[in-house]
């Protein structure tokens, strides 16, 4: 290791299936081993934080965790978490064993090549079962110490707290293990992992710092935004003048919403910093993707106006979209912003009276609820993603273009042609099948091949008119304009509307 390289903290994503309990495990943590007095101070949208452990040589360290939502929507946002994450916690449950979204948090950690360890969860519940979670494990590959294997297991209760801090020393230990470093002395570069905009403040991102240091009077430069770091604070909302790697930061002051899961790079100077834009904006393959690709084929769009309170959201809300598109219809995302619903996206909704505007935990501005009373444009918010995800799908139903399909009833076999004018034939024949009556629209065929259509004016049945005619010979007049034939087949039939 050279004299520039220091030894840095482990930033560690809790991954697995959503009732296994990573919540209760970060919050524990949270509680118990941030320093005392700041724990409260942690900003909302953080979704990253500091806390402090003594390893076992008595030495006090930081590790970092990363808050990444856990529901099935999320696996992006996940999968971003691996992506900036050094170490997985891979948490399972000694109730339930492996589950689905185990084996989703598991390929991702493999893909990305990640060490990691296993932790059994609610070791502290009546049914737990260690011993068959950890043969739930080895079913599907996934070897722990002393079961077949090497990885790393602590079994835990989250909720009670027990062995929470053999945890922390095993991340500590496994960060040893891979000698995690960074240069102090380079310019900050890291990954952004959430952005919001507040009323007040203005465009606020937090930042993973990877490498080097964070300074005030710098410019930090992300996807196609900019930012000088004056208002620099750190995971608790106090303001630092500067930070070093590993280091969850908050940044204040964007031109624009940085997109999530972007690299970000400082710059010592402005002009410096627009010069690095262009570069970046070609780098960030990670930016998020509107449906454009997806609804080139489709017979209809439906244009979605979605706003949310953190950029992230969007990317939960985008995947459970994907999963309404149809041949026939499909949402096309026109726009997506960070924030309340404004006037300007009541007037582009406007343009086109399809247009659906969705708001997740954000309201309407003033301008806009003003504007809406007046045009009506379809507006509908909620802080439920699946109230959201439900409406749009009843939305798409009613608007998903109706196909016509034809629903035959009755044939009949022509047996013998009595006269014809114009467009009318007085034909006689054998009902084959179903039903036939008065005002029936039909296909006629000859040889299983249609070479026309007609509608039947009136039958009679044994001498004696009536409308409907289920069984046995009968007559009847038929209006058509195509040339009958004896042996022609009379299909009747209806139309409709799916």
């Amino acid at each position: 290791m050279s004299n520039s390289t220091d030894k840095r903290a482990p930033i560690v994503a809790i991954m697995g299936h959503v009732d296994h309990g990573k919540s209760t495990l970060l919050d524990y943590i949270r509680k118990t081993n941030v320093v005392a007095g700041e724990a409260g101070g942690i900003t909302q949208h953080l979704s990253a934080y500091e806390v402090q452990h003594t390893d076992d040589q008595n030495n006090v360290r930081s590790i970092t965790f990363l808050d990444t939502p856990g529901h099935e929507a999320f696996t992006k946002m996940r999968m971003r978490g691996a992506k900036v994450a050094d170490i997985a916690i891979l948490i399972v449950s000694a109730e339930d064993g492996v589950k689905q979204q185990t084996i989703e948090a598991y390929t991702t950690i493999q893909n990305e090549k990640m060490p990691f360890i296993v932790a059994i969860n609610k070791i502290d519940a009546p049914s737990a079962n260690i011993e068959k979670t950890k043969i739930s494990l080895s079913e599907h590959e996934i070897y722990v110490e002393g079961f077949g294997g090497t990885i790393p297991c602590v079994e835990i209760s989250a909720k009670e707290g027990l062995n929470i801090e053999e945890l922390l020393t095993t991340i500590l230990l496994v960060a040893d293990i891979e000698e995690f470093v960074g240069d102090k002395t380079h310019s900050a570069s890291g990954i952004v992992i959430e952005s919001h905009t507040d009323p007040k403040s203005g465009i606020s991102a937090t930042l993973i710092i990877k490498n080097g240091t964070l300074t005030k009077g710098e410019f930090v430069v992300a996807g196609n935004a900019l930012c000088p770091t004056r208002m620099l604070s750190d995971f608790t909302g106090k303001s630092i003048d500067s930070a070093s790697f590993s280091s969850p930061v908050q940044l204040t002051g964007w031109n624009t919403v940085p997109p999530v899961g972007a690299i970000f790079e400082t710059c010592k100077s402005k002009k410096e910093a627009e010069k690095a834009l262009e570069q970046l904006q070609t780098q960030d393959s990670e930016t998020l993707q509107t449906l454009q690709e997806i609804v080139t084929h489709t017979t209809k769009i439906i244009p979605l106006i979605i706003k949310t309170d953190v950029a992230g959201t969007f990317e939960a809300l985008d995947k459970q979209i994907c999963k309404l598109q149809t041949p026939e219809i499909a949402f096309k995302i026109i726009k997506q912003g960070v924030g309340d619903i404004s006037e300007a996206d009541i007037s582009l909704a406007i343009a086109d009276k399809e247009t659906i505007i969705v708001g997740f935990n954000v309201g309407m501005d003033k301008n806009a609820v003003d504007l809406n009373m007046t045009v009506n444009a379809d507006v509908q918010t909620s802080d439920i993603i699946y109230e959201i995800i439900e409406w749009l799908e009843k939305e798409r139903n009613i608007r998903k273009p109706k196909v016509l399909s034809t629903n035959v009833h009755g044939s009949l076999k022509i047996l013998r042609i009595f006269s014809s004018t114009k467009n009318k034939y007085v034909l006689g024949g054998e009902i084959q099948e179903g039903q036939i009556q008065v005002n029936d629209t039909i296909s006629i065929k000859r040889r299983d091949e249609e070479i026309g259509t007609g509608l039947i004016k009136n039958i009679q049945q044994n001498k004696v008119e009536t409308n409907i005619v289920k069984e046995g010979q009968c007559g009847l007049m038929l209006e058509t304009k195509t040339e009958i034939a004896q042996g022609d087949v009379l299909e009747a039939f209806t139309m409709m509307e799916q």
